[in-house]
């Protein structure tokens, strides 16, 4: 019986995938998968049970990813699972940031009971006039599955749509429209958008991208979202552009205590994949990702392990093998096989970084001193026997 915790709530859709092979447990040192949403697991004593965790969603700040990685523990996330949720709001921002709505919403409820309200609308309208889209210049920074869904709802309503990703996956370039314009220097599009929305993982190299720096190369009035991380944004710096009128309006799904109220600033509170579809298919890539890992030792969307997939395995046996990414692993793995005389009847290797991955059928069924042997090789982080 594999043992699951769920750190946070998973959507039953999701958990009602589990056979019953699989037992929800309460105790996270006895689990060997974990599921979690935005449960922070840096504190956490990560046991030599657990093989794999899931979170459900895309951002994996929350899950210490180096440390699992040592302990030959792999960690998935759901790219795309929740990109149709973030895509209608970042839409729904670029709408708010062009029309003055909230004021003007604001203003009708406060003068809810003024029985002359209808002629003063007419006269207090004006205040609240904004501009349209249609014919402005979009720079999307980030052409993942959220980001070229942006771009092409944008595209379709109109605008002129720049995009930036020098790391665009082959299958997020054949779901870009046409119309979009392939941009391969990012200063373009501080320079020439009217409108700029940020859609990439928190790196070292993308922390505070939008700076001081870059927001003085933009156009005046310039129009940002973030619907994507905080600190992608120099908190600081953009107050200093609100306030000299560099930039017009800033939509951010991140209020913490030094942006929320600004002037300017329309701060939602972390809305961005909060639909129930969202929730729903995140939780079903999740359950699924974790079963064909535990099942087959397949993996799928890691975050610090390689994708490696030998499908279903039709030898009498299957050992997967977390290692370092070293020279000489595979010919230490085969010669603890060749010794006993059993043939390796398939191999799949993947190295990702520093780390790798392989997994190895065998004709006859696997034993505790063949794991143990694998084990003892120097470099190796976890073996595990499947069926």
């Amino acid at each position: 019986m594999v043992k699951v915790k769920c750190l946070n709530p998973i959507a039953s859709c999701g958990m009602d995938l589990l056979s019953d092979s699989y037992e929800v447990t309460d105790d996270f040192n006895e689990a060997e998968a974990v599921l979690v949403r935005s449960a922070a697991m840096h504190d956490l004593e990560l046991s030599d049970n657990l093989l794999a965790v899931a979170r459900a969603g895309a951002g994996v700040n929350n899950i210490p990813l180096d440390k699992c990685a040592e302990k030959g523990i792999v960690v998935f996330n759901t790219p795309g699972a929740n990109a149709n949720g973030v895509k209608e709001i970042v839409i729904a921002g670029l709408l708010l940031a062009s029309r003055d709505l909230i004021a003007g919403y604001n203003w009708v409820k406060e003068n809810a009971s003024d029985e002359g309200i209808a002629k003063a609308v007419e006269k207090q309208k004006a205040k609240y006039a904004g501009c349209e889209i249609m014919g402005k210049k979009l720079g999307v920074i980030g052409l993942g599955a959220i980001g070229a869904k942006v771009a092409n709802v944008a595209v379709n309503l109109g605008m002129e749509v720049y995009g930036y990703d020098p790391f665009v996956s082959v299958d997020g370039a054949w779901s870009l429209s046409r119309a979009v314009k392939h941009i391969t220097n990012l200063n373009e599009i501080y320079e020439q958008c009217d409108y700029i929305t940020v859609h990439v993982p928190l790196l070292d190299s993308t922390k505070y991208m939008i700076n001081k720096e870059t927001l003085a190369m933009m156009k005046d009035g310039v129009k940002i979202m973030n619907f994507s991380r905080d600190t992608l944004v120099n908190d600081a710096d953009m107050k200093e552009a609100l306030a000299s009128g560099k930039v017009s309006r800033y939509v951010t799904d991140f209020p913490n205590a030094e942006i929320a109220g600004t002037e300017n600033v329309i701060t939602l509170p972390h809305l961005g994949a909060s639909t129930a579809e969202s929730e729903d298919n995140c939780a079903v890539m999740a359950v699924k990702e974790i079963m064909n890992f535990i099942e087959n030792g397949n993996i799928k969307n890691s975050v610090n392990y390689p994708a490696c997939d030998a499908g279903k395995c039709s030898a009498s046996a299957r050992i997967t093998v977390c290692h370092r990414n070293i020279p000489n692993m595979l010919t230490q793995f085969t010669g603890v096989f060749a010794e006993k005389g059993i043939n390796v009847s398939d191999m799949v290797s993947k190295s990702k970084g520093d780390y790798a991955y392989t997994i190895l059928d065998i004709s006859e069924k696997a034993t505790k001193e063949m794991t143990d042997a694998l084990s003892a090789i120097d470099g190796v982080l976890k073996v595990r026997a499947i069926q």
